[in-house]
């Protein structure tokens, strides 16, 4: 493994970042402007919430040791006290009164140095959510034109395709017909149907999975196929379940994003929706997108996949020809279990399907973050680095159980198996990352 977290450098050593988003943003700001934006945020859309929880914390410093970022740099200004004093609670002791080059520091801390996953939350005697006033301050960004570049065009994509990767519609449906064929050179007969009127089942992706893993589709169909489910899947914008809009502070787009995403489902007339393996999209579909809409829940029930995995072992509809053999261990992705509570049906799965399961220490909704999600790994290149030294306690997670045997990784999120390779990669932990889908797939009985 690289140099312990003691060694790395601390933020104060480190040149600021060049970013295109933030520094020209940044050139354009005026304090007049700023003052009048901060003000209309916070005048109209916080209120009791934040004020409490910014005048709650009493700098006791018990977040410090729940952060991974803090844990692995041991430099004071990581803890998430220290972000919020450096972000909102600057600016509310200033009443907006703050100069560009704040704003373009306080952006990257919200963006870059904070990944939103509310870990910090479980060990402050107040239950302070510091990753709601990160939101808070990127909102503030977001209105004031100062967003990082790479996740700025991800939030442009969204907008002009509804979906994260740029994919156009043909290329959507060609995309599905093509894993269709591949499946059925190992299954004949095998269909995904696509446009199917009152199916039980609407089954979702993310953007990348067309784009860069077109398998986790072929997969998914044989386990639906397999267990006899009743399912479809959209042709027309509102496949794409995913959401950096959400990240970006743009609550409009975020907002445009869900109704497209629930009103595939509701014109297919299908009884709920299941999402692939992605704890971003779900926080997006199940926690935030339906309160941008108005609705206290999503207006078509959903169901992440490791919840319906749980429900096709648990009813015998997906049986195991051979359990996987190599030694695995679980990473817990925030949004499904620290979020949901996902944690022990995730275990059900892997213990059913896994031969040698080795717990992370901590685990379940104690579980070190991946330092990629919360939309930092998609602030993309100029924050690589900062974002994987920032996280060798998870390093030191994976390599203590390679230690007692594990050659595998089971991350069931796309955000958590992007910044695990980062962290595998830079770290050389020489161990393998796979999706549960990816253990289930491998390891199931499959219609002859």
């Amino acid at each position: 493994m690289s140099e312990p977290a003691s060694k790395i450098e601390s933020q104060k050593e480190i040149k600021q970042i060049k970013d295109m988003g933030l520094d020209q943003g940044v050139a354009r700001l005026t304090p007049e402007k700023i003052e009048k934006v901060v003000n209309e945020v916070l005048e109209n859309e916080t209120g009791a919430r934040l004020k409490a929880y910014v005048e709650s914390c009493v700098h006791c410093g018990l977040c410090s040791d729940a952060c991974h970022y803090y844990v692995s740099r041991k430099d004071p200004i990581f803890s998430p006290a220290a972000k919020v004093k450096q972000t909102l609670w600057e600016i509310l002791e200033k009443k907006g009164k703050v100069s560009p080059e704040f704003i373009r520091r306080a952006a990257e801390v919200a963006y870059t140095e904070c990944n939103l996953c509310r870990r910090c939350a479980m060990y402050c005697p107040f239950g302070i959510d510091v990753a709601y006033m990160m939101l808070t301050m990127r909102r503030i960004c977001h209105k004031l034109g100062v967003t990082p570049q790479y996740i700025q065009d991800t939030a442009h994509s969204h907008s002009a395709t509804m979906n994260q990767m740029w994919v156009k519609e043909d290329e959507w449906v060609d995309t599905l017909f093509w894993q269709e064929e591949e499946a059925q050179e190992e299954i004949p007969g095998l269909r995904i149907p696509v446009e199917k009127e009152g199916a039980d089942i609407m089954y979702s992706v993310i953007g990348p999975e067309p784009k860069f893993r077109a398998q986790l589709i072929y997969q998914a169909a044989v386990i639906l196929n397999a267990a006899g489910a009743d399912w479809t899947m959209p042709a027309t914008p509102g496949w794409d379940n995913s959401d950096m809009a959400m990240y970006t502070g743009d609550n409009e787009m975020m907002a445009r994003l869900k109704k497209e995403h629930f009103e595939t489902a509701t014109r297919l007339k299908v009884k709920r929706i299941v999402m692939g393996e992605c704890g971003h999209a779900f926080r997006s579909v199940y926690d935030m997108g339906n309160r941008a809409l108005g609705w206290k829940m999503p207006p078509v029930p959903v169901v992440h996949a490791l919840e319906y995995y749980y429900e096709l072992f648990r009813a015998g509809r997906i049986k195991v020809a051979k359990k996987f053999e190599k030694p695995v261990t679980l990473h817990d992705p925030c949004n499904v279990i620290r979020g949901r509570g996902l944690h022990e049906m995730t275990r059900y799965v892997v213990n059913k399907t896994c031969e040698n399961f080795i717990e992370m220490t901590p685990n379940r909704e104690h579980n070190y973050c991946c330092c990629a999600g919360g939309g930092v790994i998609n602030c993309g290149p100029p924050f690589r680095d900062k974002r994987v030294v920032s996280n060798s306690v998870k390093a030191d997670q994976i390599s203590a159980t390679t230690k007692k045997g594990v050659e595998v990784v089971i991350a069931p999120c796309h955000n958590c198996h992007g910044g695990l390779e980062d962290i595998i990669h830079h770290f050389g932990l020489g161990v393998e990352l796979k999706f549960l889908g990816d253990i289930i797939y491998e390891v199931m009985e499959k219609p002859e």
